[in-house]
Order: C-alpha cells, then structure tokens, then sequence
C-alpha cells in the first residue's frame, strides 16, 4: 500500500502504523463528518460535489497530485497550507482536515482559479477550476 507524504504528516507515522498493525479502530482516525455536523448539513456537501476522472484533469492537475504525493516542493507558498471550506461544498471535517495547492494555469500572470484540495483520506482529492465555487473529487479508476 502506497501511503502519500500528506497523510503522514497530517496523521503521523505512529498512528499510521497502528493503523496498519491493529486496524482501523484502534488507531487515532479522523473524526467522520456525521459525528462533527448535523446529517443534512453533511449530505448537502457531498450532493454539492461532482466527480471528474483521474485521465480528464488538465496535465497541470496531474502535476500538481505528483507533487503531493512527492511531498514538494511547490511552485507557491500558499500551497499546502490549511482549506478552510469556508463555501461549506466540501463534506464538513474540523479545521486542518483539508489544504490546498495551486494547479498552474497557462499564460496565468498570478496563481488563476485552479486548485486541488485534500482531505486526510486516501485518495481524497478534490478539484475545482474556478476558484472553490464548486468541486469535482477526483476518481482514479476511471
């Protein structure tokens, strides 16, 4: 099993790997989103996001997963850093569940409206193009 940089530094190592030896149970797991908000508040987010496949990102997009995934370094310094969900679109998790990174846009003088977000779960990328006004999760099967 692959474990991204980002997972271990937001989880830790230690839990990581009592994750792995004891279950998930044990281990010290993010809160689920219905134990942190009201179930409607909860279903209204994840109706509010869209699903893109993996192949149809822009290659901008990918680079930007390869980079997370590496660990950096990163084209911005605002990259990285905590994801409020301020829009409240994305499922609700306590503060420091998601961060954020820029995906370059072409011919952009600034940052533009592309970026991916993170959760702390496996393959919990979510993109949008324009500016968190609304939010694909990427699917890597497909």
């Amino acid at each position: 099993m692959r474990i991204p940089p980002r997972f271990l530094t937001l989880v830790g190592a230690a839990a990581v790997a009592g994750a792995l030896l004891t279950g998930p149970a044990a281990s010290a797991a993010p809160v689920p989103a219905s134990a942190s908000a009201p179930v409607s508040v909860v279903a209204a987010a994840t109706a509010s996001v869209g699903r893109v496949c993996y192949s149809a990102l822009p290659s901008q997009a990918h680079d930007t997963l390869d980079l997370i995934d590496q660990g950096g370094p990163f084209p911005y310094s605002q990259d990285g850093v905590v994801f409020q969900n301020r829009e409240r679109l994305l499922p609700i998790h306590g503060s420091g569940y998601y961060h954020e990174y820029t995906v370059i846009t072409p011919g952009s003088p600034t940052r533009g409206a592309r970026r991916i977000i993170t959760g702390q779960q496996w393959e919990e990328d979510y993109y949008t193009s324009d500016h968190y006004a609304s939010f694909r999760k990427v699917d890597f099967g497909c």
